[in-house]
């Protein structure tokens, strides 16, 4: 009978199953956490006046941002998809082209930034590295889109602004989740549990 355990070998076939059950729990109730604050900050960013229709702050960008360390790829992506449909059943326009600019940006961002987190590491981008990255990411391929569908070659004249208020938000974001991954304790321990 193995009474101290060093990682999975270690264990028996029934203390494996406790510790996954457990890791899964938390997991799940982690993904359920920040998919309910996801649509809080929707639903608050969705007060706050836009100059353009698809132009948002990206509040509810936070929990992606810390999700890109703490979860396994399939955990994320169902944590992008309850950001993406919660946000455009909250704003009225999972039916309208808005939708599109939604989509596109959010998954690309989310994409990229949970290969930076998981790639390159904490060790070596930070979540403001990542937080500016994944921002840029999702406002160019909203001007891109915007070019195709609404304003052509005048896209040129909004793409400084946009894609300068997005690493801006970015960062402010960035600042942000690193504050609270160095203070939360709840953070530090599903890190701790991932590890």
């Amino acid at each position: 009978m193995l009474t101290a355990s060093h990682g999975n070998k270690d264990l028996t076939p029934n203390e494996r199953a406790v510790k996954s059950f457990k890791t899964s729990s938390l997991e799940a109730s982690s993904l359920a956490l920040l998919g309910a604050f996801c649509l809080f900050l929707c639903a608050v960013e969705y007060m706050i006046p836009k100059p353009l229709p698809f132009m948002r702050i990206g509040l509810a960008n936070l929990p992606i941002i810390l999700a890109c360390c703490i979860f396994p790829l399939h955990s994320f992506l169902i944590l992008v998809c309850i950001k993406v449909i919660g946000q455009a059943l909250i704003t009225g326009t999972l039916f309208s082209y808005i939708f599109l600019f939604s989509i596109t940006g959010t998954f690309l961002s989310a994409l990229l930034m949970y290969f930076l987190c998981n790639a390159l590491g904490r060790k070596y981008i930070s979540f403001i590295g990542v937080g500016a990255a994944g921002a840029v990411v999702s406002n160019f391929s909203q001007l891109v889109l915007a070019y195709f569908f609404i304003f052509r070659e005048n896209t040129i004249y909004i793409a400084p602004a946009f894609l300068l208020a997005g690493l801006i938000t970015g960062i402010v974001l960035g600042i942000f989740c690193e504050v609270f991954a160095g203070k939360s304790k709840w953070f530090k321990g599903i890190k701790n549990e991932k590890a």
